[in-house]
């Protein structure tokens, strides 16, 4: 029984008017490529070769696995070309490709950048650091008037962390169960799985990590006075798309607020429209004092993630704007894709709520056409969780998957989990040809299942 949204359902049975995503001009690429990806199996030989010796043998293996012995090549909206001259569609890419790759009008800006002023002195003004964080404090609401700019996730939850302790004086965060902020040693301690921090016991940061289902745990943990910073992701990410409970937030939010801590959202993966919101924390009205934002901020093209808060959590680096700083922050070319990203972001959001929609109805669909595999289905927009009944059925998922041309994301923290991230630019007829590569997936899977009972929700 197919899973994928009909054409007839689209207006008939659900009431959703179709859309189609805006039309995309082909990438232009102004400079000569002098460095062609590999081309034939020979050349995926020697990479995979490479990988084993100076990277992982590990990341050859399961490179190997979701290529089917191929490497990526290239790549334009929601399609990846392999050396072979496979294509897949790509959902996964960890939430980075939210715009697909190679969007145009980001690829455009970073080009002429990259024509001017492709790095930063770091002594004079950098106004294309400038522009972009005003754009940005503006794209949020404007409640928000400070910016801080690093490269990856950790770099800003780092910096957060570390305003939060030196603004309030204090050095106790409470994150939560099942949270993830990142692998750096510091925002490491906010991420919840013991399976990042094994061997690393100890912390620079004094972190308590508390139950998303105990509305009165922030409370208890203020009680002595010590806490800096209350830190959370709206909808978990790497936990497998769990959307946190928005009364116990509001709860949360309150009583750190009272006993004068910092509510930071990171919204890193849930945020610019990934889960349908700009900011998911500002639309549900959570008195946040700062949003973190990246993967797709820098359009799929460059990397790049912000800070942006309250003056009062910005006080230490307004005294001092070389309290944290680095090298490559704010820089020129990540920043001068951010205006063109946001752009593109709101272009496609309507068109991300009606994906949203169909998501909804096919994912519904696979569950019940699936008992005894899919335990349960879950997220928001256009990040969702497919809990299956064993890790085992989980990767044969999404090994049958990549085998079948179609790219997921695991969840290393909760492996009977799969990611599902479908970019803003896929069409219906994308969705639908993923989510029937998914029920013929999970039909396979479902023939070596056995019932769950190993007690996790």
């Amino acid at each position: 029984m197919s899973v994928a949204p009909s054409e007839e359902a689209d207006t008939t049975e659900t009431g959703v008017t179709q859309t189609a995503p805006p039309q995309r001009e082909p990438a232009g690429n102004p400079t000569p490529d002098v460095t062609a990806a590999p081309t034939c199996k020979a050349t995926a030989a020697e990479v995979f070769d490479q990988l084993r010796r100076h990277l992982s043998p590990k990341l050859a293996l399961t490179g190997s696995f979701a290529g089917g012995g191929a490497v990526e090549s290239s790549a334009e909206g929601c399609r990846i070309t392999l050396s072979d001259g496979r294509s897949m569609l790509d959902f996964g890419s960890y939430a980075v490709t939210l715009l697909g790759h190679r969007h145009p009008t980001v690829s455009a800006a970073v080009h002429r950048q990259l024509d001017t002023m492709p790095v930063s002195s770091r002594s004079l003004a950098n106004p294309t650091a400038a522009r972009a964080a005003a754009r940005l404090t503006a794209y949020l609401g404007g409640g928000l008037p400070k910016v801080h700019f690093g490269l990856g996730g950790a770099d800003v939850v780092e910096v957060a962390v570390k305003l939060a302790r030196l603004a309030t004086g204090r050095t106790r965060v409470v994150a939560v169960h099942g949270g993830f902020h990142g692998k750096t040693l510091g925002a490491l301690a906010l991420t919840h799985s013991p399976l990042y921090r094994a061997g690393l016991l100890g912390s620079t940061v004094d972190v308590v990590h508390v139950d998303p289902n105990d509305a009165d745990a922030v409370q208890r943990e203020s009680a002595s006075a010590d806490v800096a910073a209350l830190v959370f992701e709206p909808v978990q990410g790497e936990n497998g798309a769990v959307p946190l409970p928005l009364d116990t937030l509001r709860n949360w939010c309150a009583d750190a607020i009272e006993a004068g801590a910092f509510v930071i959202a990171d919204e890193i993966q849930c945020g610019l429209r990934r889960c349908g919101e700009r900011s998911v924390a500002l639309a549900e009205r959570l008195p946040v004092d700062a949003v973190l934002l990246g993967k797709p901020l820098g359009g799929g093209v460059v990397p790049l993630s912000a800070l942006v808060c309250s003056e009062r959590l910005y006080a230490p680096l307004t005294a001092d704007p070389f309290l944290h700083s680095a090298t490559f922050g704010s820089h020129p070319l990540s920043c001068a894709a951010l205006p063109a990203a946001l752009d593109a972001i709101e272009e496609y959001a309507p068109h991300g709520q009606h994906l949203s929609r169909l998501l909804d109805e096919s994912l519904t669909r696979l569950r019940a056409c699936h008992p005894g595999t899919v335990h349960e289905v879950r997220g928001r927009g256009l990040l969702r969780g497919i809990d299956f009944t064993t890790p085992q059925a989980a990767g044969r998922v999404i090994m049958n998957l990549a085998a079948a041309g179609l790219l997921v994301s695991p969840c290393l923290s909760r492996p009977t989990t799969v990611r599902l991230l479908p970019p803003l630019v896929a069409t219906e007829a994308d969705l639908a040809e993923a989510l029937h590569m998914l029920d013929d997936a999970v039909t396979t899977a479902g023939c070596h299942t056995t019932p769950r009972n190993d007690g996790q929700p």
